[in-house]
């Protein structure tokens, strides 16, 4: 039998160590670019080439009121019985909002990811007498500001602009929060189960079963049950 030689193919590492004159050299965009577009999503303002514009000195003025932050899994971000003072924006990794009563029995209010933006909504979780708790899932990329210096520049940039932002995170939060507890009274654990498997693929692939569980209103036992089951078919 033949055999043809065929001469060994580099891969790119190999040839970018070797200044490959075919080989286009890009910079890697700086993570303030990151940060720059992730407040536009939030703020449901398109970036364009012109710099020198209302919504573009807007959110660089917003940008310097951030830092970012690399946590590991579980880091407690926010805990009860002290200010939520701080303001979030995920670049990368999973949060969950929950209440922790003092029996220890916790139950999970939400699941922040990539793009969303988290912060003390409630006038209440501003004071001593916050009794939410915010931790990571995964480890994190987070944008942190304080959150007085962030409202206080959205508010420096036009009446009203501030309530229209908070009313609308604020009434799409709650209105997840009131469809799942909805979901809890009128469908069953199994039909539940089915619809976050359908909503949050994404969820159910990186957060632990435990916490998926309380989200869901069940113990683990029975979400162990519901996962099985629905392995089986």
């Amino acid at each position: 039998m033949t055999r043809t030689f065929r001469p060994p193919v580099s891969s790119s590492p190999c040839m970018l160590g070797e200044n490959n004159p075919d080989i286009i050299q890009q910079e890697s965009a700086p993570q303030s670019v990151a940060l720059l577009n992730g407040l536009s999503r939030v703020f449901g303002i398109r970036l364009n080439e012109k710099q020198d514009n209302p919504d573009t000195r807007f959110l660089t003025d917003l940008t310097r009121l951030f830092h970012q932050q690399r946590v590991y899994f579980e880091a407690q971000m926010e805990k009860h019985d002290t200010p939520w003072a701080k303001v979030y924006l995920i670049q990368y990794g999973i949060m969950r909002l929950f209440r922790e009563a003092p029996s220890g029995k916790v139950a999970v209010h939400h699941f922040f990811t990539e793009g969303d933006m988290v912060w003390p909504v409630f006038g209440r979780s501003r004071t001593v007498r916050n009794t939410l708790c915010l931790t990571t899932v995964t480890p994190a990329t987070v944008w942190v500001a304080n959150f007085a210096a962030f409202r206080a520049a959205i508010q420096s940039h036009g009446e009203g602009l501030w309530p229209k932002f908070a009313m609308a995170l604020t009434e799409e939060l709650a209105e997840l929060t009131s469809m799942r507890e909805f979901r809890k009274h009128t469908m069953s654990a199994k039909e539940r189960y089915q619809l976050l498997l359908e909503e949050y693929p994404e969820l159910v692939k990186r957060v632990p079963d435990n916490q998926l569980a309380s989200w869901l209103g069940v113990v683990p036992a029975t979400f162990s049950r519901l996962k099985t089951g629905a392995l089986k078919k």
